[in-house]
């Protein structure tokens, strides 16, 4: 038996990772949400590569009873997937279960609360040094969107401020220039003697892996500089509540979504052919309880 839905549900939507502890992460920060705030029906899937798909998510919300909710992409940035596969995929739900509606908030992007669980990371790694004599590399997932890198970026000077590092420079693991080498020898040649690198993602994964191998080559090339690399974000504290901020947001309907340097409004540099295209995500059979194929045609095979 069902209770009235007095408030809309929760739907978490993850980016999905090959890596198993990366997804199970996400899953039990889900699981925390859901105890944390028992009145509230909260459920979280992912746009690819890793199970629950975001569909199957939502199903087990209208399972339960759920007319309304608020979807909030765990993401730091918002690039295709914010922008594109998660939208995409709420259409298909709501034309999969007639009735229902949502809203859809935002990224979580660089917020204040975010940025000290990032100081504490370093903190962690620096121990009693002083932080004037270290350089933090901010490592972002990369993206082919100049508007997403940009928040990277972003992050990575809000970071700077006020905090007394030497410096913060940024690089990126995949799809973006520099690459984490690249973004290391920058950080010699400004003169670092001790870096810490660290990765601006939420939860371990191939990419956070990527990076701490690729930091770890770099240092033993260079056996001089004192190069350290820090955890990820992981299930901190702020990190549920800036969660259920983002839904409190999409909920009171006060969305202030980053539209003055999207690519598909605003002709940038190289482009200018994106300037209102209609968006076309990429389709995520998986999403529909499909085997998921990437060389050139989707097999579907229904449950």
């Amino acid at each position: 038996m069902t209770t009235p839905q007095t408030k809309p549900a929760l739907l978490v939507a993850g980016h999905g990772t090959r890596d198993d502890a990366g997804a199970e992460a996400f899953r039990a920060f889900v699981e925390e949400l859901g105890r944390r705030n028992p009145e509230l029906p909260v459920a979280g899937g992912f746009i690819e590569l890793s199970p629950p798909p975001l569909g199957e998510a939502v199903t087990s919300l209208v399972e339960r009873g759920v007319k309304r909710f608020a979807a909030v992409p765990l993401m730091l940035v918002s690039a295709g997937h914010a922008k594109g596969d998660i939208p995409a995929a709420l259409t298909r739900e709501k034309e999969r279960h007639p009735g229902i509606s949502y809203t859809y908030g935002r990224p979580l992007g660089p917020h204040p609360s975010l940025l000290a669980v990032l100081e504490r990371r370093v903190d962690e790694v620096i121990g009693d040094l002083d932080r004037s004599e270290v350089t933090v590399l901010l490592v972002g997932r990369g993206s082919t969107d100049p508007d997403a890198n940009s928040e990277v970026y972003k992050a990575a000077r809000l970071f700077w401020e006020g905090r007394g590092y030497a410096g913060v420079e940024t690089a990126f693991v995949s799809l973006a220039a520099p690459d984490v080498p690249a973004g290391l020898d920058r950080c010699e040649k400004l003169g670092a003697r001790r870096i810490v690198v660290l990765p601006y993602f939420l939860f371990t994964g191939i990419l956070p892996d990527r990076v701490r191998e690729q930091t770890e080559q770099w240092a033993a090339a260079h056996p001089g500089l004192d190069v350290r690399s820090a955890d990820v974000i992981g299930a901190a504290e702020e990190l549920h509540a800036l969660v259920m901020e983002r839904y409190e947001e999409a909920v009171k309907g006060d969305l202030r979504m980053n539209c003055d340097s999207c690519v598909y409004r605003i002709a940038l540099p190289g482009f200018e052919d994106k300037v209102g295209l209609p968006q076309q995500p990429h389709f995520h059979p998986d999403d529909d309880g499909h085997h998921h194929h990437h060389h050139g045609s989707h097999a579907h095979a229904h449950h």
